[in-house]
């Protein structure tokens, strides 16, 4: 059974529409709704503005082009193609140690429009969380979060069942989607910002809504005709992620760039060994339960 993940956008820097998303498991596509968008100037769009958000952008689509050209359906590619490009499973993860899996299944997706609206997303989310990051900050956050996800998804569905019920392939980078929504939700909360009140409030809400539609859409949307299941684990676990790593960051918004860089990367470390520490107590905790890790 194969997942994909589809987001939607929230807000940038001027008016873009708002769309939610959700992690599913299947071939289809899942129609959601979305929050009203905000209004902000930005000076540009140039790449150069964002060039963290663009080259996320650029593996993600370059991914996707070399599987369509070696042969893998651009609309439902099969489980055992996406485990061949790097997707997720539980059980190739607990039992044979492929780990990096957590990372790699967060640059493949199932199919053109399931790339379409990720990216869509990302490129919403990357330009407003980019200035307030940095290019480290944003491609750490996409990362961790991806892989905190991925993580959190692994445990609830580890494969490891003996009629293999539990047993899905995941893809898509809605983890790490969610992920970005939660730091932004934390650090839009930062009196420092250098960004007017009533602004900021909007900007912070329409995130806040991006994360409750989907989770909501993505607990109670009939998707059987896709032949889908909707993962909100993944999701959770990006989101939480995501908080957790804002956290740190916020006493020193706005401040001396040097400070702010400081808390950041103490913030991407220590995130790092946290799930450095959940990857080993899910590991630990399946082989102590009996099943070969």
């Amino acid at each position: 059974m194969a997942t994909e993940r589809e987001a939607g956008a929230v807000p940038e820097m001027e008016p873009l529409p708002v769309h939610a998303g959700e992690r599913s498991y299947g071939e289809g596509i899942a129609g959601v709704l979305a929050p009203e968008p905000v209004a902000r100037p930005r000076p540009g769009r140039s790449w150069a503005a964002a060039p963290g958000t663009y080259l996320l952008l650029g593996i993600n689509c370059g991914v996707f082009l070399l599987m369509a050209l070696s042969g893998v359906s651009p609309v439902a590619p099969q489980p055992e193609q996406l485990l061949h490009w790097g997707a997720d499973c539980g059980a190739c993860v607990l039992l044979y140690g492929e780990w990096w899996r957590l990372v790699t299944a967060m640059f493949v997706h199932i199919g053109f429009l399931h790339l379409g609206t990720n990216m869509w997303c990302l490129w919403n989310l990357g330009l407003l969380g980019e200035p307030l990051l940095g290019v480290g900050g944003l491609l750490g956050a996409y990362l961790l979060t991806g892989f905190a996800g991925n993580l959190l998804s692994i445990a609830t569905h580890p494969g490891l069942a003996e009629n293999g019920a539990d047993a899905i392939v995941g893809a898509g980078a809605s983890g790490a989607i969610f992920g970005l929504a939660g730091v932004l939700i934390i650090l839009l909360g930062s009196r420092y910002l250098p960004i007017p009140l009533l602004e900021r409030k909007a900007l912070r809400k329409s995130v806040i809504w991006f994360a409750v539609l989907n989770f909501v859409l993505a607990a109670g949307i009939d998707v059987s005709h896709f032949a889908l299941r909707i993962d909100n684990s993944a999701h959770l676990g990006g989101f939480l992620a995501g908080l957790l790593l804002g956290l740190p960051m916020v006493p020193r918004i706005g401040t001396p760039g040097s400070l702010f860089r400081t808390r950041r990367n103490l913030a991407i470390g220590g995130e790092v060994l946290v799930l450095l520490l959940l990857g080993a107590a899910i590991h630990a905790f399946y082989a102590a339960a009996g099943r070969p890790g």
